[in-house]
């Protein structure tokens, strides 16, 4: 850590207020409405069809009242394929930072086009349906460890692309990327991505077992930090735990896109790169329908929302407020916006763009606050009843590390795609 580097954390609801200890109890939820009997037969040949978790969250029930149309999400990641079927039409134009030869529609893995297609993909040709097809895509291009490996870059692409997305018309930004290291440019330009009205979502990391490092930028307090589960409501058990994480969604068992000349789609767990797209997906939803919110509303109503068994308010450090599903407002009417000034995030008041803006201080300085009584591992399983469906969510206790950096620089930051 380079010094000067800011020692904030997210604020967390203080020990005595946390209710239940969710050290050693297993918990339950359900993604939706009805997820019974969603599981697509193993023997479809098309990626589409292996998107077990649309069924999951009733993604055709909400189509019928919104698709996420006029809600922009700037896609922070190896850069998007504008080209592939299911995104043609659907990809705006974005910033290359890495300074790089190509631009930010030249995508070097193929990770960034599997992000945007969970968002906002038509589905056309076969390839991946988004949760949200009727938003756009801003695409920021950033080097990953390997690119940084073969190529001269900018040391700052993560700060530059995250300061582009919030003077872009973007309202939601999404990135499933991370690194252990943090900072001062990247944190000031979280800050003033908040202060411009924007719901910044963070993949918290894939590498369990590996010291359960916080990652940046999912750890900053202005940043949603997302974990992975499972067809089946399990918590994967790649994902990352603790402080950092703030909601759940699904990433196992997801289609992506094999490498970097899009000719075939490969399986696999798209883990909490896939679960933050597709939460960023269901805030789009969410916004879609009610555009007069502001990104605090948005969240707190997700938060609101968010599939557990446990009190509201509290927090486990496997799914933060739980699973995500917009379902539960977008079909049913549920979810209490708050206040529009009132970070979810951090408890404290924003004042600027569209309701949202830089933390106070005593927000931005406040140390996160741990309860010791969950660092034991939690598993087993219940099970909550909501509308018709009922779904058991399982806990397995683990960490998770995602390494992430720039080697030719004063600052060593390996970074790596969640």
């Amino acid at each position: 850590m380079t010094a000067g580097m800011s020692q904030t954390r997210k604020r967390r609801m203080p020990l005595g207020m946390r209710g239940r200890l969710l050290g050693t109890m297993a918990i339950a939820t359900v993604w939706s409405l009805g997820f019974a009997g969603a599981a697509p037969s193993a023997l479809a040949a098309d990626a589409q069809s292996k998107q077990w978790y649309l069924s999951a969250m009733q993604a055709e029930e909400m189509w019928k009242v919104t698709t996420g149309e006029g809600v922009k999400i700037a896609v922070i990641d190896t850069g998007v394929n504008s080209a592939t079927p299911s995104l043609k039409g659907q990809v705006l134009k974005g910033l290359d930072a890495t300074g790089a030869e190509g631009d930010e529609t030249d995508d070097y893995s193929g990770h960034g086009t599997t992000m945007a297609e969970l968002i906002t993909g038509t589905g056309r040709g076969g390839g991946l349906k988004g949760l949200a097809p009727g938003s756009k895509i801003i695409p920021m291009r950033v080097a990953n460890t390997e690119f940084q490996n073969s190529h001269s870059v900018n040391a700052y692409d993560t700060a530059d692309s995250i300061r582009a997305a919030a003077d872009s018309d973007a309202k939601i930004i999404s990135m499933s990327f991370g690194s252990e290291f943090k900072m001062d440019r990247e944190i000031e330009a979280v800050k003033y991505a908040q202060s411009k009205g924007k719901l910044f979502f963070a993949a918290v990391g894939n590498n369990a077992g590996e010291g359960n490092k916080e990652q940046y930028p999912a750890a900053y307090p202005e940043v949603v930090g997302v974990s992975s589960a499972d067809r089946n409501g399990k918590v994967a058990e790649y994902s990352q735990n603790g402080g950092i994480v703030d909601i759940a969604a699904p990433g196992n068992d997801i289609p992506r896109w094999c490498d970097d000349k899009f000719k075939n789609y490969c399986d696999g767990d798209g883990g909490t790169s896939a679960a933050t797209a597709i939460a960023s997906a269901s805030a789009a939803l969410v916004w879609s329908a009610h555009p007069d919110w502001t990104a605090n509303q948005v969240l707190n109503v997700l938060f609101d929302t968010a599939g557990r068994d446990w009190e509201k308010g509290t927090l486990s450090k496997y799914l933060g407020h739980g699973l995500i599903r917009p379902s539960m407002n977008i079909l049913k009417g549920k979810g209490d916006p708050g206040a529009p000034d009132v970070s979810p995030l951090t408890n404290e008041k924003t004042s600027g763009s569209a309701g949202s803006a830089a933390p106070s201080a005593s927000a931005s300085s406040q140390p996160d606050k741990k309860n010791k009584a969950e660092d034991a591992t939690m598993a087993g399983s219940s099970t909550e009843k909501d509308g018709d469906s009922q779904l058991g969510l399982i806990i397995g206790g683990v960490a998770v590390v995602l390494v992430l950096g720039a080697g030719a620089f004063a600052l060593v930051r390996k970074r790596r795609t969640a």
